[in-house]
């Protein structure tokens, strides 16, 4: 899905762990064929590519369909701030920030027109998809990352490793502390700084752990900063210097919930946490100053000072 791909686990038969870390990244494949918007061929293009026509119901994989209704719950409990139609502005977006160029508003507000989730129907029954307007397209990443992680967590514990790590481009997924360990090590990095990191490092296992920011992806205009998260409700990039960190018991939901709370306000972003049973950070640069913002819980996981 255009990411680097990194797992990391421990065994003490390196012909078994090859064997089994070739089946991982065959089961990568497999999702990726299924969720990429960059290979015209995969599932979702598919979808997309039947926005709008008649009679365009499509029978899914059990893995698309199980995505998609994750991520309807995902839409609701972000009150519309994640959501998966946001497709169009998304791969608009895309090619500007390539380009360089900002576009005009009107442009930005005919293709909000096709977002939306009520213009996705989900037949639970039979397991069908149809996009209602044509020019409609699904975007998933802000949730498959995460979902391929776990997913890879789950089959390598189901082979009995036991201590491992998963890491699709920053959405992470771990199973037990490394051997002598209290728990893996992950870093933050400092608001739209792709080098720097917070002056603390969280100690974790058996948790999933995303941080979304705009240090690596963003367009700029008139000296505002806009990110390549897309607020569903204007169709721009969030402006605000935030990076911010959700901790949840899976990948799917902390990959989704790290967007969500960078549209949100910040008190609504610690809510929805919070209801979740859920940890966020939420790092600001605000007047020249960090400023942080967090769950009561996120504390337990804020062991280490980086040297």
């Amino acid at each position: 899905m255009g990411s680097p791909f990194t797992i990391i686990f421990y065994s003490s038969d390196s012909t078994k762990a090859s064997l089994i870390a070739e089946e991982c990244f065959k089961l990568v494949d497999s999702f990726v064929f299924i969720y990429s918007d960059y290979i015209d061929s995969s599932e979702l293009s598919k979808i997309s590519a039947s926005a709008g026509k008649v009679n365009s119901s499509m029978a899914v994989s059990p893995a698309m369909f199980d995505i998609l209704l994750q991520a309807q719950w995902a839409y609701k409990k972000s009150e519309g701030a994640f959501d998966i139609t946001i497709g169009p502005l998304s791969k608009f977006w895309r090619r500007q920030r390539k380009a360089k160029e900002f576009p005009g508003n009107e442009a930005v507000q005919q293709l909000r027109k096709l977002i939306g989730f009520n213009k996705l129907s989900l037949d639970t029954t039979h397991k069908k998809v149809m996009l209602l307007q044509d020019g409609m397209k699904l975007d998933l990443g802000g949730i498959a990352q995460g979902y391929i992680a776990q997913k890879v967590i789950d089959f390598l514990t189901a082979a009995h490793i036991q201590q491992a790590l998963v890491n699709a481009s920053g959405d992470i997924v771990m199973s037990n502390a490394p051997p002598a360990s209290a728990g893996w090590t992950v870093g933050i990095n400092l608001p739209e700084s792709m080098d720097e990191l917070l002056p603390r490092t969280l100690t974790m296992h058996n948790k999933a752990v995303t941080t979304s920011g705009d240090a690596y992806q963003y367009i700029e205009h008139k000296g505002k900063r806009y990110s390549h998260i897309i607020d569903p409700r204007t169709g721009y990039g969030v402006t605000s210097q935030r990076n911010v960190t959700a901790i949840a018991d899976d990948g799917t939901t902390a990959d989704w919930l790290a967007t969500a709370c960078s549209i949100l306000p910040v008190k609504k972003a610690l809510q929805l946490a919070t209801s979740l049973h859920a940890e966020v950070l939420i790092a600001e640069f605000k007047k020249g100053k960090f400023v942080y913002h967090s769950t009561k819980g996120f504390q337990a996981y804020w062991k280490h000072t980086v040297q």
